[in-house]
């Protein structure tokens, strides 16, 4: 859709950016149109990508610009015509906030996508809970007490029915443990469980689809594609395996913390060979890039730091200050692990060492650059 944000009516505008910026999760839109197919009109429509249960819905919201007083309309996705939100319960009818719409109010939006996503919690819920299958209802009954448990019904021609759960995982604060913290949304651990369904309670029912999901803002600090789950034993149930699993991550998720000051200390030793950094990176420490010369050939040098470190060392890439390719881009070296290292080396003699190195791969990388051999 090529129309710009002066398309979009001020009052959409400003409720839409209040639901943006104010959501208790990250939303996105994924389109805006206008209810002309030429997008002449103002563009009072659009579909929103709404995360829930590790997975993301879409609905559409459909304002009228020229009746700005009429709240949106809300379609939402084929799987989802059983969804009758201010049917569900009569608790939700006091609190019905399309009643007394305001376009001059920019919180509305978000009041009511709020609590249609709360509404739509409780749907999947009541649509799990109605599934005939014995271990379904008793895995439910056993974790249904944690609180910010979702789950989700799917089913379709083309696939067999399966109930997600995504459990939220470790009562810690992981913001607060890390200083001068960019996240603006609480980082969280999910494991997401994937049972089929039609298979009746057996003494021992095999293990579930299980998986490790987080935000991938965590992975500046950790990253659970790097654990190994423990196993599923015989005859186990989700809240028997939870607790182990629980206490594993926190030790990962402590120590994953601890590993921040580690690395800020090697690039503190950095600056013995090399010099004060150009720019670092100060929260996590995973980057830092230096300012360095080899006889009058001046380059940079970045280092990227893996989380892991320093089990695992960094990676090195030089960047010339003086040559450049035909797209005037500054001309890069390979990325360089091929440099003594050893975990067990103090920071300083890490540093020290990977300086010696540079001194001979500087050489070989100006010639690179002057003979147009690198990118």
């Amino acid at each position: 859709m090529a129309a710009g944000p002066e398309n979009v009516p001020p009052f959409i505008a400003s409720q839409l950016s209040h639901l943006l910026s104010h959501f208790r999760l990250t939303l996105k839109v994924e389109q805006m149109w206008s209810a002309d197919k030429y997008n002449s009109a103002p563009l009072d429509r659009f579909t929103l990508l709404i995360p829930y249960c590790l997975d993301i819905i879409k609905w559409d919201v459909i304002y009228n610009a020229d009746s700005p007083n009429a709240a949106p309309d809300v379609i939402f996705g084929p799987e989802d015509d059983d969804f009758h939100p201010f049917h569900m319960y009569p608790s939700a009818q006091p609190n019905n906030c399309l009643s007394d719409w305001s376009y001059k109010d920019p919180t509305r939006l978000l009041t009511l996508i709020q609590f249609l996503r709360d509404q739509y919690v409780l749907y999947q819920r009541k649509r799990v809970g109605e599934v005939d299958d014995d271990r379904l209802k008793f895995e439910i009954s056993t974790i249904i007490s944690r609180e910010g448990i979702e789950m989700h019904m799917s089913s379709g021609a083309e696939k067999l029915e399966e109930v997600k759960f995504a459990v939220p995982l470790l009562d810690m604060n992981i913001n607060k443990m890390v200083s001068c913290c960019p996240w603006r949304h609480p980082q969280k651990i999910y494991l997401q469980v994937v049972y089929p369904v039609g298979r009746k309670y057996m003494s021992a029912p095999s293990a579930p689809t299980l998986k490790l999901v987080s935000s991938p803002e965590l992975k500046a600090l950790y990253s659970t594609d790097d654990v190994k789950l423990p196993p599923w034993l015989d005859g186990m149930c989700l809240a028997e395996y939870l607790p182990n699993l629980e206490e594993y991550l926190g030790k990962q998720v402590l120590e994953a913390v601890s590993l921040i000051e580690v690395r800020r200390n090697f690039i503190e030793a950095l600056a013995c060979p090399f010099g004060r950094p150009v720019e670092a990176d100060p929260v996590f420490c995973r980057k830092a890039t230096f300012l360095s010369a080899s006889g009058v050939f001046t380059f940079l040098v970045h280092f990227l730091i893996p989380i892991q470190f320093p089990k695992q060392q960094p990676t090195i890439m030089l960047q010339s200050s003086q040559h450049f390719n035909s797209q005037m881009a500054p001309m890069k070296s390979r990325l360089i692990s091929d440099y003594p290292w050893s975990p067990r080396w103090e920071p300083l003699q890490m540093a020290e060492r990977i300086c010696e190195f540079l001194a001979d791969e500087a050489l070989n990388f100006k010639r690179q650059c002057s003979e147009g051999q690198v990118q």
